[in-house]
């Protein structure tokens, strides 16, 4: 039988092996999620919004426990861990909260003479979730609140390093009193999820991942022709422009390539900065990231935690060398420290041009891209040289201009003015071109799986 073992990236050791389910087995799965749903379909809005409140309650009792889990598991600093277990509580508290009022029946008109028309959102059915592990409560979480007040069901796949978290949130959803089978974790491979996606059970399918995962999961369910959100990598650029604040600048890139060990779609990654600032905001930034603190992820100071997995180690090893292979320059990091775990430094690049991994690609890791502008037409032209477009940022004293500037020239779905941040329960979630399709989080995630009927009466 094949088994999943789930490993400390901060020590090497094993922390439990679980078996694979067959085919037949996450079928089975699916199909009792579906029976579930055939029940919670039929509850108003209001009466599921007491559900997801206490799932909220549950989660912020357990966040110590999730917190250690998810540092064990992935390495990510306890704190961070214990900040993801408060905003997915806020995430069951917001679709309690704002679900009724934003899946309310709409009353519309049709017709020459202004008969009567109602658009209802109405549920389909159940949502195949497939998540990655850089988030392991947080990812299946913005799906789950989502679908479940929307009256869908929930099947997840989570990434095999965290699979004891994802067990553990299906428990804690039952605990806090929701129907046993509404949302289901399967332990299953590829093929098998390949197969369950064309089930006709499944009604839609969403995945976190990257954009080679979001290309192979968006044609297998195009060709079973189920609706997808694919919410894929990015290398986010943040522009420092000619007159920014500096240290405020130099504050939050450091925060925005840090957070979360730097393993997070939206990092800041690329760093585009005006010519005019360019040596005060490196200096500043260099400095700044050599100094980080690396080292065990659950101790308080610790600043930078190792990476999820020795491969993902090795990935972003591999990216740096041949960024300095094409000519990119080090400026602090780079050297794999020797000791046990994942570990990689807070690294620096400079001299970065298009043809690099630093440059090309997502780099999910401590490692910044400094890259030189002429002018502020300059750094937002480098900015959209990506084929991503999930996030990005602006430095710019002026918030007036840089509101137009993110607005009407930033080809992205997200943009942070002289600020970082990861997500917001109240703003929508997900970007464009090679970053994927499709809105989480502001209510946009509760109308993305629903059949917006469309009702005439006479």
């Amino acid at each position: 039988m094949s088994t999943i073992t789930t490993t400390n990236p901060a020590t090497g050791k094993t922390i439990q092996t679980y078996p694979m389910m067959s085919a037949q087995e996450a079928t089975a799965k699916l199909q009792a999620a579906h029976g579930a749903f055939e029940d919670w379909r039929h509850l108003t809005h209001a009466q599921r919004a007491p559900y997801l409140t206490k799932i909220a309650e549950t989660l912020r009792g357990a966040a110590d426990e999730l917190a250690a889990l998810m540092t064990q598991e992935t390495g990510k600093l306890l704190r961070d861990g214990k900040r993801e277990v408060d905003l997915c509580a806020a995430l069951f508290d917001y679709c309690a909260k704002n679900g009724p009022a934003l899946l309310a029946d709409e009353d519309r008109t049709h017709g020459a003479d202004g008969a009567r028309g109602v658009v209802s959102y109405q549920p389909t059915g159940v949502i195949y979730s497939i998540q990655p592990w850089n988030f392991p409560l947080y990812q299946p979480v913005r799906v789950l609140a989502a679908n479940l007040m929307a009256g869908n069901a929930c099947v997840l796949k989570h990434a095999s390093i965290c699979t004891g978290t994802g067990l553990r949130l299906r428990e804690l959803c039952i605990e806090a009193g929701l129907p046993e089978d509404l949302f289901q974790v399967i332990l299953i491979d590829h093929d098998t999820s390949d197969t369950l996606i064309a089930h006709p059970l499944v009604r839609g399918v969403t995945l976190t991942g990257s954009d080679g995962a979001g290309r192979h999961v968006g044609a297998v369910a195009a060709k079973a022709l189920k609706k997808t959100v694919l919410e894929l990598g990015s290398n986010d650029a943040y522009l420092v422009l000619e007159d920014a604040d500096i240290e405020t600048a130099v504050k939050y890139c450091v925060m925005g390539r840090l957070y979360n060990n730097g393993e997070t779609c939206v990092a800041a990654k690329r760093f585009v900065v005006t010519d005019k600032v360019y040596d005060a905001f490196l200096d500043a930034f260099v400095a700044q990231m050599a100094s980080i603190k690396m080292g065990d992820p659950a101790d308080e100071s610790t600043q930078l935690g190792p990476l999820s997995s020795q491969d993902q180690c090795d990935t972003v090893k591999g990216q740096v060398e041949d960024s300095v292979t094409a000519g990119a320059k080090l400026l602090c990091g780079g050297d794999v420290p020797e000791r046990d775990g994942a570990f990689y430094p807070a690294t620096v690049l400079v001299d970065v041009t298009p043809g690099m991994p630093a440059y090309d690609d997502e780099i999910f890791g401590p490692v910044a891209a400094v890259i030189r502008a002429k002018d502020d037409t300059d750094a937002m032209r480098i900015a959209n040289d990506s084929r991503y477009g999930l996030g990005g940022g602006i430095f710019c004293k002026d918030e007036e201009r840089a509101l137009k500037l993110a607005r009407d020239h930033f080809d992205t779905g997200m943009v942070r003015i002289n600020s970082f941040g990861a997500a917001d329960p109240n703003m929508p979630f997900g970007g464009v071109k090679d970053s994927g399709y499709g809105r989480e989080h502001g209510g946009f995630g509760m109308k993305e799986f629903v059949n917006v009927k469309a009702i005439f009466l006479p």
